[in-house]
Order: structure tokens, then C-alpha cells, then sequence
């Protein structure tokens, strides 16, 4: 099989990107990755590929000398069971991780989007009516509707003003009768924990605001915040930053790399689909995101990405 083992060779650097790992199956969100998935996953990684801590990696693409396979795995946001089920499973495996927290939804915070799905999640009744705040009615009356419901609002309010965003998603939780859980993200204790445990943090901004959509200000603050944030926590430095939704152009500009440089990352990732080659620009690492939910079609996904680059950087 000369052009799988082509595929498998080849010097490149593949960067995984995960965001919750669900103690159990989640009947909401099926495909989404629990705790049995993820050791599955992690087990073939840990067979077929050569996974490197960030640090490591970033290093030995620059010197052209990554070895065959490579694997950096990644979370973002910073979410409770990262440190629950995911760090265990990793533990286990001998296998390192970053983190990519951000840091003002830590000790009971709860990002907007979480804020939607668990709503709708905990709605009684079988439609929610959002009529009186220009978002429709929305049928809730089985999973797959709250399902497009969630897909729906969630696509509406994501590039609104961070403050008019904020207080809309407040407005849907009132209007729903609902009370939302505040145990979804990490707490500072979590985060120490997952430092001691030889995992690396890194930086994801303080609010996860879309950065493209912020005066330079107030992403300079973010940036550095967030930055600073952890270091406090960790009592270490946090040397690597992942822009928050992560599409080049349209979620993070020129001017935002220049200040991940300017705060004095190593690196920086994005979401910009594909693999990373000796040429990339640091500041600007691609990441792949397999969403399948069967290991071996993971793979086989994972390595069909390590033959792309992404399309277009800033």
C-alpha cells in the first residue's frame, strides 16, 4: 500500500482539535465525543502516530524535523470535563494535550453558546416562542427540532456585538423559564491540576470574543488578559494561543496576529482546516477537526487532512 504509507510518512504536522468530552453519549448531540469514543480514539493515536506536546512540536516543525506521523492534540475553551474525563483517559495513555482556556468562564462561567444549548436543552414545553426579540418560535416538540433550533439561534447571534450578544442570550434563558447549570467550565484548581499533570495551557482570550469584530484595544486587552490570567493560575509561563473560532479573515485579522507576537506567544493556531508543513507561519498553525464518530473513519479522515494546507491565511 505505497500511497497509504506516503500518507502516513510524510513530514507534516497534524494538530487536533476538540472542545467537551462527555462523560456518557450525549442524546442531544450524538456525534458529538464522550468518554468511551475519546479512549477509543486516543488508544489509535497512541498506536498509529507519534503525539508531541505543543511545545515539542512547534520546535521540531521549524527545524524540519518532526518524525513520521505527528499529532498535537488540542482543547479549547476550558471546559470542566476536560479536566473530568478527558485528562484521566490521558493519563492513562501516557499521551500530552493543550488546553486553550478561556479564562472568563472559569470558576462558574458559562459561555453564550452553552447558554443556548442548555436551554433548549431544558425547555418544557414544545415550542419556544422568541417572538418579542425578533428570534421567531422555534418547535421543540422532539431532539432533532431542538437540535435545528439550537443551529438556528446559535448562527443568529454569533457575530452580533459581544454586548448585545450577551444580553440577548440572557433574554432567550428568561423568556425559555429556565435555570442553567454553572459547572460546565473549569475552575482555577482544574486548571493547576491539569499544569501539575504535565499538560500544557494555553491562552484563548479572556471573554472568546470573535476578535475581528473588536476595536484594537479592547483585542489587545483580550489577548494579554487572558495571557496574564493563566500565568497567575499556573505560576507559569503560557507560551502558545489559539484565536477564538479561529477562521482567518473572517474571525481574526493581520493586525491580531501581530499582537499574539507582540504579547509574546511562541505560536499561535487557528482553525483554518489542514496540516502543518516547515514553511507555515507559527502564528497562524492549522488545525484538523476528524468529526467522525467511528475511530477507524477518524483515521482515516485524519490522514486524507495531513495531505491538505489551508487555503488562505491573513
Amino acid at each position: 500500500m505505497p500511497a497509504l504509507s506516503r500518507m502516513l510518512g510524510r513530514e507534516c504536522l497534524s494538530i487536533l482539535l476538540f472542545h467537551r468530552v462527555q462523560p456518557v453519549q450525549d442524546p442531544l448531540f450524538p456525534n458529538e465525543v464522550w468518554a468511551d469514543n475519546f479512549r477509543a480514539k486516543m488508544s489509535l493515536l497512541r498506536r498509529f502516530f507519534k503525539v508531541l506536546p505543543m511545545a515539542s512540536a512547534v520546535e521540531l516543525l521549524a527545524e524540519g524535523r518532526l518524525p513520521p506521523r505527528a499529532v498535537v492534540i488540542t482543547f479549547d475553551d476550558g471546559y470542566a470535563d476536560n479536566h473530568d474525563v478527558a485528562l484521566p483517559i490521558l493519563r492513562a495513555l501516557g499521551l500530552p494535550a493543550t488546553f486553550f482556556i478561556a479564562t472568563g468562564y472559569l470558576n462558574g462561567g458559562r459561555m453564550w453558546n452553552d447558554s443556548i444549548i442548555e436551554t433548549l436543552r431544558r425547555f418544557a414545553g414544545d415550542q419556544l416562542d422568541l417572538e418579542s426579540i425578533d428570534l421567531g418560535r422555534h418547535d421543540t416538540s422532539s431532539l432533532d427540532a431542538r437540535r435545528a433550533a439550537i443551529g438556528t439561534l446559535l448562527g443568529r447571534l454569533k457575530y452580533l456585538p459581544e454586548g448585545v450578544r450577551r444580553q440577548t442570550v440572557e433574554q432567550v434563558s428568561e423568556l425559555a423559564g429556565v435555570s442553567l447549570p454553572n459547572d460546565l467550565m473549569m475552575n482555577d484548581g482544574q486548571v493547576r491540576a491539569l499544569h501539575r499533570e504535565g499538560m500544557t495551557i494555553g491562552a484563548h482570550t479572556h471573554m472568546h470574543p470573535i476578535l475581528a469584530s473588536e476595536d484594537g484595544q479592547r483585542s489587545q486587552d483580550e489577548i494579554e488578559g487572558g495571557k496574564r490570567t493563566l500565568e497567575a493560575i499556573i505560576d507559569a509561563p503560557v507560551r502558545f494561543f489559539a484565536y477564538p473560532n479561529g477562521k482567518p479573515r473572517k474571525d481574526y485579522e493581520r493586525r491580531h496576529v501581530d499582537q499574539v507576537r507582540a504579547a509574546g506567544f511562541a505560536a499561535a493556531v487557528s482553525t483554518a482546516a489542514g496540516a502543518c508543513v516547515r514553511e507555515a507561519d507559527r502564528f497562524q498553525l492549522a488545525r484538523a477537526t476528524p468529526w467522525d464518530i467511528a475511530p477507524g473513519r477518524f483515521a482515516a479522515r485524519l490522514l486524507l487532512s495531513r495531505r491538505q494546507l489551508p487555503a488562505a491565511l491573513v
